[in-house]
This record gives structure tokens, C-alpha cells and sequence, in this order.
């Protein structure tokens, strides 16, 4: 179905990244995010009877690690904060990735809640004094999943 006149999409430069919790890990404003993504294992079931037929079933879901990128600028030092602070110890907070379109005074247009958001990764680019290039930060965050498919027995 193609787009009408009165859809709303989503533009890839219009989106905010924010931490819940305590508003020193709000850790500002991001110009990239890649690895939004989930895949889920088939559990495969043959019968005894059945010739070659084969039932599929849904089976554990997997999200990918979630990468932050932006310009190192003075919003860095929270993301250092933050890195400090769960060094040696796991406060797992919820991120939400929000996607907006032209009129961001409407509100988000998508969101995506991620549980249980912890550091996996964080580097600043090499640094090269004949370059005339910015300094690169990336954060790579670790999430239990942003479906609701938490499941319990009983």
C-alpha cells in the first residue's frame, strides 16, 4: 500500500534517546543509533507420522546490543558518570528510543521502551593531530527487549 498524503513517517534525524530513573543518567542527545532489532529462534516440530510436514513455532526471542554515536561534547561526562557509577556493580535502568516526524511538537511517533538498559561498551574514536575531524563517542547499551514477551509459569 503506498503512502497517502495524510501519512506520518518516521525521519531517521528526528529521534531522542532518554534514560528513566535518575535524571543525572539522562545522557543527552545522540546523532546515530544502530542495532534496534529483534530475531527469533524457530523451534522446529516433526511428527512421527507426518512424511516430510514440519510445524514451527515461535521460540525465544534475541535483541541486539543497542550503539549510541555522537560528537564527544560536554554531555560525555554523564555517560562517564554513568560508567563510573555501574563499574563494579549492575543498576539496570529503562531507555526509550523515540522516532518523531517533521513535527516533533506532536509528540513521538514511535517509541520503544528498553528493559533493563545496561553499559556493555564505550570508546571515543583514535585522535589524529593532522585530521581536522570531531571526536567520535560510542556507547553500546545491553537490553532485555522492548516486545511485551515476558512470559511467566503459573
Amino acid at each position: 500500500m503506498p503512502l497517502t498524503d495524510s501519512s506520518q513517517i518516521g525521519l531517521t534525524n528526528r529521534f531522542l534517546v532518554s534514560m528513566t530513573g535518575k535524571s543525572e543518567y539522562d545522557l543527552g542527545s545522540w546523532s546515530k543509533v544502530d542495532g534496534l532489532d529483534v530475531t527469533w529462534e524457530v523451534a522446529e516440530y516433526r511428527t512421527g507420522d507426518g512424511g516430510n510436514d514440519r510445524f514451527y513455532f515461535p521460540g525465544n526471542t534475541k535483541y541486539t546490543n543497542i550503539s549510541l554515536h555522537r560528537a564527544v561534547s560536554d554531555e560525555t561526562k554523564k555517560v562517564r558518570k554513568w560508567l563510573d557509577d555501574n563499574s563494579w556493580k549492575s543498576e539496570l535502568f529503562v531507555g526509550n528510543v523515540e522516532l518523531f516526524t517533521s513535527h516533533t511538537s506532536d509528540g513521538p511517533l514511535v517509541e520503544w521502551e528498553l528493559r533493563d538498559v545496561m553499559p556493555v561498551k564505550w570508546k571515543v574514536g583514535g585522535f589524529d593531530a593532522a585530521a581536522s575531524s570531531v571526536s567520535i563517542e560510542t556507547l553500546e547499551i545491553a537490553h532485555r527487549g522492548f516486545l511485551k514477551d515476558e512470559r511467566k509459569l503459573g
